[in-house]
């Protein structure tokens, strides 16, 4: 997913344009993981690394993760460059500090360090209620309805003169984030939402990133925000 436009890429076709040519598909799936569904080995990508304090709701400082498809696993992974680290070591040899190195199979072989214990432990609660939630296929069929009220409002409460989105319509081609591009500059309308107590990201000179996120926004939630949206962005070109 595309931070600043919200887009959500094909990456199965990417990824089958960028092996026809000999490369290999690494993907940065920050603004992916816990907002769409991912099916990576099915997509056929290579590798991919995330964060997990943006939508995996992890915390700051929380632990990153990685995916390594599995044609690269156990005594294939020298196909993909490794950093031979400890922790990727088998746990039965890791202690017996022999030359040579024997990685667990599967994307732990990468592992460098064994991971923090409190950031570990934040992750296992957020990840504790995306079970209790039903998952990935439950927590998107909100997410689409979410963003779906949230795109129907601003096209009839937000003349095209002030705003636009410029995330793609396509409900399949982005994940709950829509992107808005002001015709004014966009700190004024960000602290008249904040006064307001509420909490958008921008990306200046003039957009707003608006993420309704399915695991605690409700639709009312939308509604009001959009009433509150349309005030600030209107105030705002007054001035």
């Amino acid at each position: 997913v595309q931070y600043y436009t919200g887009q959500f890429y094909d990456l199965a076709k990417i990824a089958k344009k960028a092996h026809r040519h000999g490369a290999l598909m690494g993907v940065d799936l920050a603004h992916a993981a816990g907002n769409v569904p991912l099916s990576l080995h099915d997509w056929d990508i290579d590798f991919a690394a995330w964060c997990t304090y943006k939508y995996l709701n992890a915390g700051p400082g929380s632990i990153g993760a990685i995916f390594v498809h599995k044609r690269f696993h156990g005594e294939q992974n020298g196909n993909l460059k490794i950093m031979a680290g400890w922790w990727g070591q088998k746990s039965k040899t890791r202690f017996q500090m022999k030359h040579e190195w024997e990685g667990i199979e599967g994307a732990q072989a990468w592992q460098v360090s064994n991971p923090a214990v409190l950031p570990t432990v934040c992750l296992q609660a957020s990840l504790d209620i995306f079970k209790d939630a039903g998952g990935m296929k439950a927590i998107r069929k909100k997410s689409l309805l979410l963003t779906g009220l949230l795109e129907y409002l601003i096209e009839c409460k937000i003349e095209k003169k002030l705003a636009n989105i410029i995330t793609p319509k396509d409900p399949e081609r982005r994940g709950c984030q829509l992107s808005l591009l002001t015709t004014m500059p966009v700190k004024p309308v960000h602290e008249k939402l904040e006064a307001k107590g509420v909490i958008v990201d921008v990306r200046e000179p003039n957009v707003i990133r608006l993420a309704p996120c399915p695991l605690y926004n409700t639709f009312s939630e939308v509604f009001r925000f959009v009433e509150m949206l349309q005030g600030a962005l209107a105030s705002t070109s007054k001035l």
